[in-house]
């Protein structure tokens, strides 16, 4: 097989690969490798200077045989239908997994928010729930944050819904500012769980943390909290981190914070104090125990697969191993950690947040983060011992057990 780096193919592929595994019938098949339904739109916005401009956007509903659709919304340049086909087939495997009530969706505006000012990107906001509300709810699909959105946004979309409905509507959208009915612990969320997950893993690998090394791609939200939580909950050593603009090595060992105080200032993680610049590209082939690819897709490939050396792969990024990649690193031996549940810590969280608003009872940061680490427990523990029993990586593991409870579902609802 040539190696894929479309997004929705590589879904497929993975799908594919744990079908036939599980045995599914040929039309349960076909109805898991499409989405239920696509929202193509087209948002007229006037721009602060007066001009006139027409944004593309979408809405992919991939799979709500589970529970509502739910699903990030991106704000990107580069934004493509099968990007958002990709990230609704994904979140639906990983709300399965989780064993979350809700399917899977995802959903992007082609924009570039740092050409855009804070009142262009309210309009925005505004214009997508306007052109999308009728196919929103809290009973019928919840939004969140995700590339380049955040609880502002968020914040302005949950308005704009609810001034539509003529009511507030708080859980329509999670992922919102704390002040407007978001869940404490929901900015630490993704990177909390796939701290709980290499934990996980280092205990079945017999690793000792505490003598670990860590390199982080990709210094965002994710990626940052990603390597403050490896030292200070796991305590190993951060030794090497990166952004869009290039990476920063230091055989000692990091200051997390410090590194994110220096970006906050510079823009940029390069040029730290103390540290040694490298590329995006070395730091995926450091000599670390755990390598936690934060950022973009396909990352990891044929071509440097064989390069990676982290006994450990937590996957914080969607899609950033190819299908070829996976393979080359399980002959290699390495553990990967696959994104759908390395990164569900987010949408859990989420789902913490609508329960919360549909119920009216906010929880503790304590009790969310316990809630948490209850349910990436359970799931790294299902997927690892369908791993060990079908004798077959994590990935295909997670799918085989994501899939197996979408399919059932669909067969007690009579859909096929």
């Amino acid at each position: 097989m040539s190696e894929k780096t479309n997004a929705f193919k590589i879904a497929q592929f993975q799908i594919d690969r744990a079908a036939k595994i599980l045995k599914l019938d040929p039309t349960t098949h076909s109805f898991l490798r499409e989405a239920i339904r696509e929202i193509h739109l087209s948002l007229t916005l006037k721009m602060d200077d007066g001009s006139v401009k027409v944004f593309r956007g979408f809405r992919v509903q991939y799979n709500n045989a589970r529970g509502p659709f739910k699903g990030g919304i991106r704000f990107h340049p580069a934004e493509t239908i099968d990007t958002i086909r990709a990230l609704a087939a994904w979140m639906t495997w990983k709300c399965a997994l989780l064993d979350l009530p809700l399917g899977g969706a995802k959903g992007g505006v082609i924009c570039d928010p740092h050409q855009m000012s804070e009142r262009e990107l309210e309009r925005l906001s505004r214009a997508y729930i306007q052109a999308l509300w009728q196919f929103i709810g809290p009973e019928t699909d919840i939004p969140a944050p995700d590339v380049y959105t955040n609880a502002q946004t968020m914040a302005w979309m949950m308005d704009e819904y609810s001034k539509i409905k003529g009511y507030p509507c708080p859980a329509v959208i999670t992922g919102k500012p704390l002040e407007l009915g978001g869940s404490l612990l929901r900015d630490e969320a993704t990177a909390r769980g796939a701290i709980y997950t290499i934990r996980e893993a280092a205990k079945h690998l017999k690793m000792n943390l505490k003598k670990a090394t860590v390199a982080v791609q990709g210094y965002g939200n994710a990626g940052s909290f990603g390597a403050i939580l490896s030292q200070k909950v796991l305590g190993a050593k951060v030794v090497a981190v990166s952004d869009s603009k290039g990476g920063i090595y230091r055989k000692e060992g990091l200051d997390p914070r410090a590194v994110l105080r220096h970006k906050r200032k510079n823009n940029s993680v390069i040029n730290f104090p103390g540290a040694k610049n490298i590329s995006n590209e070395k730091i995926l082939e450091l000599d670390v125990d755990v390598l936690m690819p934060a950022a973009l897709e396909n990352v990891i490939h044929k071509g440097n697969a064989g390069r990676i050396k982290a006994r450990i792969i937590a996957e914080a990024a969607n899609g950033p191993t190819t299908p070829e990649a996976d393979d080359i690193l399980h002959r290699k031996g390495l553990f990967v950690i696959p994104d759908f549940l390395c990164n569900a810590g987010g949408v859990t969280v989420s789902y913490f947040e609508w329960v919360q608003n549909r119920t009216g009872e906010y929880w503790s940061k304590k009790e969310v983060d316990r809630k948490l680490e209850t349910r990436i427990v359970k799931a790294f523990k299902q997927v690892l011992n369908v791993s060990l029993k079908q004798k077959v990586d994590m990935r295909v593991a997670a799918y085989i057990v994501a899939l197996s409870r979408v399919a059932k579902a669909m067969k007690l609802r009579d859909w096929i």
